[in-house]
């Protein structure tokens, strides 16, 4: 297990994603009776996950793959979306944030150096 990141987003419920031995995304939930069984969530991960929630029973989980670019996932309630890119030329672990509904931060390290920003806001993602 490598890379630990936790989020809630409502009473009694607590996500938590890890990068597996395997590289994958892996990810279990605890709903207020006991955690359920861990889940690969696939990908193959070059960094640690970050992860936000921006309301109830919406996150989304993020992670540097090995081309170098930021890729994510989110639940929107019912089901897992596929993993897609957000670009960039980074490299370690990204960070993410949320301050209200349908607002979304993620910081990455770039292979220059700098800190890069992308943000959502309910339309498309701003570039970096």
């Amino acid at each position: 297990m490598d890379g630990l990141v936790a989020v809630s987003w409502g009473p009694g419920r607590i996500d938590l994603f890890w990068r597996g031995g395997d590289r994958a995304l892996w990810h279990r939930r605890w709903e207020g009776a006991g955690w359920s069984a861990p889940e690969s969530l696939g990908g193959a991960l070059a960094s640690g996950p970050a992860v936000t929630a921006w309301a109830v029973d919406q996150m989304e989980v993020f992670a540097v793959f090995d081309d170098g670019e930021l890729w994510d996932r989110y639940w929107d309630g019912g089901s897992w979306h596929p993993w897609e890119s957000l670009g960039g030329e980074l490299a370690g672990d990204p960070a993410a944030s949320s301050w209200g509904p349908d607002r979304l931060d993620v910081f990455a390290l770039g292979r220059d150096g700098r800190t890069w920003h992308r943000w959502w806001d309910g339309a498309p993602w701003v570039e970096w």
